[in-house]
């Protein structure tokens, strides 16, 4: 998958991620309470992540079922690589920084960078 997913196909991704296959019209009624999607909406939208490769259709019946072809965690390395690579030159310690700096971090997160790199050094 080369290209970006929109703000609005991550939405129906994240349903796929968590419940697929899917008809069109099963991913609508997840969304209900998050999106007022028409199914029309929903279609195009899959239809655009069947043609960037992130989707696949398989037919059954008269309907499509949709499925994931790019995992949830493949997806979120490509992301962060590339905002890294946009905004920071491809290197992580500016983006931590500037999550640090933007208060974006909680004790927790500090915790378990700290745990991550103490398990990195072994």
């Amino acid at each position: 998958m080369s290209e970006k997913i929109t703000d609005a196909e991550y939405v129906v991704m994240e349903v796929l991620w968590n419940d697929a296959p899917l008809a069109a019209a099963e991913v609508a009624t997840r969304l209900k309470d998050k999106k007022r999607w028409r199914v029309q909406t929903v279609k195009t939208l899959l239809s655009r992540l069947v043609e960037k490769g992130a989707v696949n259709a398989e037919p059954d019946g008269r309907r499509y079922l949709y499925r994931p072809l790019v995992t949830r965690g493949a997806y979120a390395r490509q992301a962060t690589r590339s905002l890294a690579d946009r905004l920071f030159g491809g290197r992580a310690a500016p983006l931590v920084a500037h999550l640090a700096d933007a208060g974006a971090l909680t004790r927790d997160d500090i915790a378990e960078l700290e745990a991550i790199l103490e398990e990195l050094k072994r």
